[in-house]
Formats: structure tokens, C-alpha cells, sequence
């Protein structure tokens, strides 16, 4: 039987997801505040 798809490791979704890496560029910026106006309870990873 094959592995199952979602391997999680928190180090790398950090790194890819994170608050940091969507706040380092304009677009990731751009995400955040869609986020912020929807009322998101969580922004990031």
C-alpha cells in the first residue's frame, strides 16, 4: 500500500507558510490583509 500524501514536518511549513515568509514579499502582504479583512482567527502557519 502506498504512503499517504501529507507528511508533515512543522520546520519546512514553517519556512514555506509562515508569518514571516508571507510578510517578506508584497503579494504574501497582500494575503495577510485579505486575511485580516475576512476575520481570520489565524493568518499564517
Amino acid at each position: 500500500m502506498p504512503k499517504r500524501t501529507y507528511q508533515p514536518h512543522k520546520r519546512q511549513r514553517k519556512q514555506e507558510h509562515g508569518f514571516m515568509k508571507r510578510n517578506a514579499s508584497v503579494n504574501g502582504r497582500k494575503v495577510l490583509k485579505r486575511r485580516r479583512i475576512k476575520g481570520r482567527a489565524k493568518l499564517s502557519v
